[in-house]
Formats: C-alpha cells, sequence, structure tokens
C-alpha cells in the first residue's frame, strides 16, 4: 500500500468514487481513494437512485446533467452495466401556482440545455391510464431522466478510476490529519470484522498526500472535528416503501414501457415501479436529523425503524393519485440516513482556513450530483476552476456562526420543504432570527419583513404595520407577489425623495501595515483610491474570473477598509486571508482584520437625502460640510451626525445621491432615531432589499453572486473602466488569455402585465435561436416595465438589439439598453448642495 500520494480522497460512496476516477481521468496518476468500510456502504446502498435533472440552481442543473450524460457512458468504457433505466421524469401539478413554478424552472432548463415537454391532464392519463388525473393541471414532463442502481453505479465508477490507475483501499479509517506546509500526513487505521462490528486495529500508517478531498457522507461531523473545521452537513432520517407487485401494473406492462418516475410535489413524493410494484419515497415533516456529532461505530450499513405514522399521509395521497396500488401490500421499507444541508445544496470545493483540503459533502441527492460532482472539482484541483461557477456550492458559504443546532434544524427544514412551492421570494423560518443588528425590533415594528443573509436578518421590504405573521409567506408568488407594490412604493420613494436602507450585513474588513498597499495593488485589478477615496474593484481568481467584489476605501497611506457582500462574508474572507498568508513575505507585514460585527451600515439614498443628513450633521458650516467640494462623490469623510460618529461614504448602490453610513454597532439604535425623526419633514420611507435590487439594475451595477462570479471575467463583465490593464495584478494573464466569451448586458423587457424576470430565464433572438440568459431581473420605476441584466454572446450584444425572453412558457420582447439606462451620466449621484 502506497504511502505517497498526490490526492487522497477519503469515501468510498458514490460521490468520492468519481471523484477519484475524474482526478485521473484529468490526469493526476498518483490517485488514492480509501473506505473504511466497503465500497457503497453509506447511504449509497439504501439510495432510492433517482436521477432528477431539474434544479433552480445553474450550477446544480449543470452537474445533475453531466451525471447523467457521464453514467449513459460508463458501461462501454468499463464494460460494466450501471443499471440506468431512462423512463423519464413526470412532474405533476395539482395547482396553477406549481405550473408557474415548473415554467420557470424550464426556463432555467433551457439555459443548461436540459430537454423538457408540456403535458395536460389528459395526455397524462392517455400515456400512464393507471395514474388519476382529474385533479391535475398538468405535468413536465423530462425524457432523458430515469433511475439508476447507485451500487452499480458505484462499482463501475470504482472500476473506471482503476482503470485509471486508483489506488482503492478498503477497511482502512482516517483518524487524523497533520498539514505539514506542503503536504497532508493523514493518519489510517486498520479497521477488521470483530463479533459483526467494523473495529479499529492496532496496524496504522501514515500517508503523505498532496491533495486531500473528504467524501465522508454521514461521517461528515466526525471530519469536521479531525479538520477542526464546521460542516453544517447532518443526516436526516429518509424513508421510502416498496409494494408488492401490483397486478394492474404487471397487466399493463406486458405491452408497454415502464412508467417514468413519477413525483406529486404537492403531495410530496416519488414513486417509482420496481419489480412489478412501486417504489414510494415520502418527504414528509418532522423527519428527525441523526448522528448530529457523530455516526456510533456500531452503525455500518443500517437501517433506522420505520415510523409509517409519520408518512400515513403521503402513502394515501400516493393510493389516490394510483389507485391500484390500494390493495397491494408492502414488500419491503427502508428507512436511512440521508445527509443535508441547511439550503440543500452540497459543500464542494475548499475547505474552509486550510490548505489542499476539499471538500464533498452534505448530498441529499448524491447518486444524482456524483458524477458532475467528480467532473467540476475535479477541473477546480487540476486546473484551478471550474468552467461553470461553483460558488454557491462553496463550503464557506457558512460562517463561523453557524453552530450543530442550526445545521441540525436547518436541516430538518429543507428535508421536509423538498417539495414546497419554492418561489424565489421564499424565506424560509427554522432558526430565525438568529444574527440581529440592534435596529432590528425597530424595523420590525414599523413593518419590516426580514430574509437571511449569512444568518443575518435584512428588511426585504416593509409591509403593513399589523400584517400577520403569515403575511411574508402568504405574500410569495412566481408572479408579482403581495409584496411587490410595497417595493415599487420604496423603490419610487429613493427615486423621488429619500430612503434609509439597513446595509449593515456587508462584509467588512481592515487591511493596514507595511505591505498592505503593494498588497491590495496586487491582490485587485483597480487602481487603488488615494487617501480618503474610495475604488469599486475585484479580486480575481488564478483563471482570471471574478472572486470578490470589494469597495475599497483607503483611509491612511497604509489602511484600507474593505466592504464586501454580506452573503459572502466566510467566502471573502477566506480567500483573503489566505493571500495575505501568501503575499505577506513578498510584501512586508500585512494586518487582516474582520471588523463586520464593529461597524453597522445605513445606506441613505435619493434626491433629499443631503438635505436629511444637513439637518443633523455636527459641523462648523453644515451648509458646505455635505458639497461636492467638501465632500465630493466616491469619497470618505469622519463626520458626526448628532452624537454619532460616523465613517461616511459618499456612494449609493441605487445610483441616486446618497451615502453610506458606517457607525459603531452600538450606536445604531441611537442614529436610527435620529435619522427618522431629521427625515420625517422629507417623507423618508424606510427601504429593503427587493427595491434596492431593482433600482440597482437601473443603474446596471452588477452583483457578485448574479452578474459577477467565477465564471466570466471583469471584462466579459463589460467592466474595463474597474480594471486597470498597465499593472500586474493576480489573474491579469488568464484574465487577458480568455477574451470576450460572453457580455453582460442590461435589457428592458416587455413582459406580461403581472410578473416580471427573476434573473433564471432563457434569452432568445428573434429567430428562436438562444443566445444568453438572465442573471438578474424585477421591475423598473423608471421604465414602468420589467427590467432585468444577463449574459449573451458577444455578437448579440450591441445596444438597440432585440431579443426575447422565456417567461410562464411563452416568449416576450426585450431590447438590450445602454448600460445604466437611468441617468446615464450620474448627474443625480453628482449634484453638489
Amino acid at each position: 500500500m502506497k504511502t505517497q500520494v498526490k490526492a487522497l480522497v477519503v469515501g468510498g460512496g458514490a460521490v468520492g468514487t468519481s471523484i477519484a476516477y475524474h482526478l485521473a481521468k484529468a490526469g493526476w496518476d498518483d490517485v488514492m481513494l480509501l473506505e473504511r468500510d466497503e465500497l457503497t456502504s453509506g447511504s449509497t446502498w439504501h439510495a432510492a437512485g433517482l436521477l432528477p435533472l431539474f434544479n433552480m440552481s445553474y450550477a446544480t442543473t449543470h452537474i445533475h446533467k453531466y451525471s447523467v450524460d457521464f453514467y449513459k457512458a460508463l458501461e462501454e468504457e468499463t464494460g460494466l452495466n450501471a443499471g440506468f433505466y431512462v423512463v423519464g421524469n413526470l412532474r405533476m401539478a395539482q395547482t396553477h401556482e406549481r405550473m408557474d413554478e415548473y415554467m420557470l424552472y424550464a426556463s432555467t432548463a433551457e439555459t443548461c440545455d436540459v430537454p423538457y415537454e408540456w403535458l395536460s391532464p389528459a395526455q397524462i392519463k392517455e400515456r400512464y391510464p393507471l395514474v388519476r388525473t382529474e385533479d391535475l393541471k398538468g405535468a413536465i414532463y423530462h425524457p432523458t431522466d430515469g433511475y439508476i442502481n447507485p451500487a452499480d453505479v458505484t462499482m463501475a465508477m470504482a472500476k473506471g478510476a482503476r482503470q485509471h490507475g486508483v489506488m482503492i483501499e478498503r477497511k482502512w479509517q482516517v483518524d487524523g490529519y497533520a498539514w505539514t506546509g506542503d503536504h497532508w500526513d493523514v493518519t489510517c487505521t486498520k479497521m477488521v470484522e470483530r463479533g459483526g462490528n467494523l473495529v479499529a486495529s492496532d496496524e496504522q500508517i501514515v500517508i503523505q498526500a498532496e491533495h486531500v478531498v473528504t467524501a465522508t457522507g454521514n461521517h461528515a461531523q466526525r471530519t469536521a472535528q479531525l479538520l477542526g473545521i464546521k460542516i453544517p452537513a447532518i443526516p436526516v432520517e429518509h424513508q421510502y416503501i416498496v409494494t408488492e407487485p401490483d397486478p394492474a401494473l404487471v397487466e399493463w406492462r406486458k405491452g408497454n414501457p415502464e412508467h417514468p418516475v413519477l413525483r406529486d410535489a404537492d403531495a410530496k413524493w416519488y414513486v417509482r415501479e420496481e419489480r412489478g410494484g412501486w417504489i414510494l419515497g415520502p418527504y414528509e415533516r418532522n423527519a428527525p436529523a441523526r448522528f448530529e456529532y457523530a455516526v456510533p461505530d456500531s452503525f455500518r450499513a443500517d437501517l433506522f425503524p420505520l415510523d409509517l405514522e409519520r408518512i400515513e399521509a403521503e402513502y394515501m395521497s400516493m393510493i389516490h393519485r394510483i389507485p391500484s396500488s390500494e390493495e397491494v401490500g408492502l414488500k419491503d421499507d427502508f428507512n436511512g440516513p440521508i445527509c443535508y444541508t441547511p439550503d440543500g445544496n452540497p459543500l464542494v470545493g475548499p475547505a474552509p482556513g486550510l490548505r489542499n483540503m476539499w471538500l464533498a459533502e452534505g448530498f441529499s441527492f448524491g447518486i444524482t450530483a456524483a458524477g458532475g460532482t467528480g467532473h467540476y472539482l475535479a477541473q477546480m484541483m487540476v486546473e484551478g476552476e471550474a468552467e461553470i461557477d461553483m460558488a454557491s456550492l462553496d463550503p464557506k458559504r457558512y460562517g463561523s456562526w453557524m453552530t450543530t443546532e442550526y445545521a441540525a434544524r436547518k436541516n430538518e427544514e429543507c428535508y421536509s420543504h423538498v417539495y414546497v412551492l419554492h418561489h424565489p421570494d421564499e424565506e424560509r423560518e427554522a432558526c430565525r432570527p438568529l444574527r440581529t443588528a440592534p435596529a432590528y425590533d425597530r424595523q420590525k415594528a414599523r413593518g419590516a419583513q426580514f430574509g437571511q443573509v449569512n444568518g443575518w436578518e435584512r428588511p426585504n421590504y416593509f409591509g403593513p404595520l399589523d400584517a400577520p405573521e403569515s403575511f411574508d409567506h402568504d405574500a410569495r408568488s412566481f408572479r408579482r407577489g403581495g409584496w411587490w407594490q410595497y417595493a415599487v412604493d420604496e423603490a419610487k420613494a429613493i427615486r423621488e425623495g429619500v430612503g434609509l436602507i439597513d446595509a449593515t450585513a456587508f462584509a467588512k474588513h481592515r487591511i493596514s501595515g507595511p505591505g498592505a498597499t503593494a498588497f491590495l495593488d496586487w491582490f485587485t485589478c483597480n487602481k487603488l483610491p488615494k487617501v480618503g477615496r474610495i475604488n469599486l474593484t475585484y479580486a480575481l481568481t488564478a483563471a482570471g474570473t471574478t472572486r470578490t467584489e470589494y469597495t475599497i476605501v483607503r483611509v491612511a497611506e497604509d489602511d484600507y477598509y474593505l466592504v464586501s457582500a454580506g452573503g459572502w462574508h466566510a467566502y471573502d474572507e477566506d480567500f483573503l486571508y489566505q493571500a495575505v498568508m501568501d503575499k505577506e513575505a513578498a510584501f512586508g507585514r500585512i494586518n487582516e482584520e474582520d471588523v463586520t460585527t464593529k461597524w453597522g451600515v445605513f445606506a441613505i439614498a435619493g434626491p433629499k437625502a443631503r438635505d436629511v443628513l444637513k439637518s443633523v450633521i455636527k459641523d462648523a458650516d453644515p451648509e458646505s460640510a455635505l458639497s461636492n467640494r467638501r465632500f465630493p462623490w466616491l469619497s470618505v469623510r469622519d463626520i458626526e451626525l448628532g452624537m454619532c460618529p460616523v465613517r461616511a461614504i459618499r456612494v449609493a448602490y441605487t445610483g441616486e445621491l446618497g451615502w453610506e453610513l458606517h457607525h459603531p454597532i452600538e450606536m445604531q439604535n441611537y442614529l436610527f432615531d435620529l435619522l427618522e425623526k431629521a427625515g420625517e419633514p422629507y417623507g423618508l420611507k424606510l427601504v429593503g432589499a427587493r427595491a434596492q435590487n431593482w433600482l440597482r439594475q437601473e443603474k446596471s451595477y452588477r452583483a457578485f453572486g448574479t452578474e459577477l462570479g467565477r465564471d466570466a471575467t471583469p471584462l466579459e463583465a463589460d467592466l474595463p473602466r474597474f480594471v486597470d490593464l498597465s499593472k500586474d495584478f493576480h489573474g491579469n494573464a488568464a484574465m487577458e488569455a480568455k477574451g470576450i466569451r460572453s457580455t453582460c448586458v442590461t435589457l428592458l423587457v416587455d413582459g406580461p402585465d403581472d410578473a416580471d424576470p427573476w434573473g433564471r430565464e432563457a434569452l432568445y433572438d428573434l429567430g428562436g435561436k438562444r443566445v444568453g440568459r438572465l442573471t438578474s431581473g424585477g421591475y423598473s420605476v423608471v421604465f414602468g416595465k420589467s427590467i432585468g441584466m444577463g449574459y449573451v454572446s458577444p455578437d448579440m450584444a450591441a445596444v438597440g438589439t432585440k431579443l426575447q425572453v422565456k417567461m410562464f412558457d411563452q416568449l416576450w420582447p426585450a431590447e438590450i439598453v445602454e448600460d445604466s439606462p437611468y441617468d446615464p451620466q450620474n448627474g443625480n449621484i453628482r449634484v453638489d448642495g
């Protein structure tokens, strides 16, 4: 057994074997996989093996699609039948709103080349007469979906991995990881059978590995403890039952092909055929999390007792949907652990704070995702970046505030939400409120309806003061929900008067010291600002794509204040910290400090913003304190508002005259009360994130996680004014080598009267050819129509180009407009006073 390898994969389920296979196929000829028991002995062995292509996540849809295509080719390569049954996937809808959901899904699927077709209830009945359809509104059918035998596909990938030179060793448990500075020393213990249990022997070895990938499934909490990090992957019980043969099904199959996988999302289950009978897989409420701290040593390929009472409603709804199943007995049952994360997406990418340690944990749909995860993670490891933006799956999307209790309860919620309506404006309730700024209670009392961003409560919009607890839930929609008019009024307030936005969730870091200037000049692509000024800039990946967006405030010669997106706090901090560690020897001492929770932030914006601030600023000459002469656009000043010291930045994400007011967080309530009272004569309105999102699109301001990400360069985002090509910065050469593969544009959309795009829709030319996709969408109060931003092929990016947007299974006219269609000369932002 080798003790020195290029890459060590820990975990022998479907995900681990896929990663090992793809690393070797990508050219790494020294890869080893360790499994503490037998291959497939974790969740893989009891998985139902479904392969749903459908997913609202752009990245996850690509991963699932790759898996399906890859599994179909495995037999030809390995000679092993992976047990892939391409039977299709029929998602039925009992309501019009569910059909709205499917139409949004379908447009997203088109951006990833996933085929589908629509079926009416009559067409469903004609094709599948055993299915009751009179209470259905329709269905979406994916012909390339199906199911697979999890053990067979894992063994096929394992054989393919061996054919590419991977060493697979079973019955070895990892008991320790130690980073030496250039490799990992991985302590491994030989496991032996004793009395039906798997126990540790006295035999130990240490494997030296340049890279380690953990794909430890249900054992993720043990992995976290060994690595000294937090991994919010905790299993939840998942039950499914197998019936005896159904005589009606057996008879029907004599002259007909197998049913597709049937999904009745409104009933919270999937059903597929199994040897003449049915498999029912429900996603019920109250399924408990298990193994919150570790998997017991005695738990191997084991199951939990079945709790039929918990799934009684789902079982009865299967009988309703497939009446012939009523007289069929139960043949088998399974209740096993399936790992979840708080948002349902797996954790794939570099481990927080560690070098050459990669995570592939938290797969609730592991068989579906295994093939694609191996492919794209191998790209990240071998080439430095994947061809798609994997940020939405990054393990660092949860910060150090995350606890075991939070992960367990959110994972239970996520399980029960698998088949709920996934509105784009959905906000889930579990474990909230958790992180609150001081003004939370004041804003709640004024009607704030909150969303959660990186654990922080942030107002999405301000509804009626007497709103019931269910108001926001009832206001959600795939069209213009009950919150829409409130957001319209808030957006108009900023365009016409003045609004106040709570932006406390921003991530904030201080970079200082003798090496700070040289470091940031290398780390970011724009010119550094002068003292007292600010710049918008980007940190790039080694592949030249956008890794992080920063507002850099230069407080002193070697003292900088960096502001970035609140939803990506730990993601940004880890990248920044590791870059500091890499470059400190070359540039000199660099101090990095996370000051996020020290500073609260209010953004005040609108034509009357200066008037409000003038009334409370303490200055020898308050009339000139906020003028262009003393406080020009894109500058920073330390000012006093009443008794509150404020670091004021003259910038506004809404594109109006405005300031960000960074203040000591312990003084937030004082400042809130002061500004609210001062704003009364000017009609100041509290404004939430949804209106702000619309307003920034009217200015074509790109947002990280939508227009900006690791699949496009700043030049492709059409931001050359923020890139200084005369200097040598990280990722520069790779960025220029990529050229312009696609271009970011802003569009005005003549869409339906009751809906706006969400930023997940496909874009077409007038001939019906797909030419791009939206990344953001919403409503423009200035233009009185829908607005969106997205990427198109460069030849289609000219201003005035007529396109079409796919919404609700129809194509709606759209036109590319100039960047910043509202106030393109920035006259409002720069106005003096």
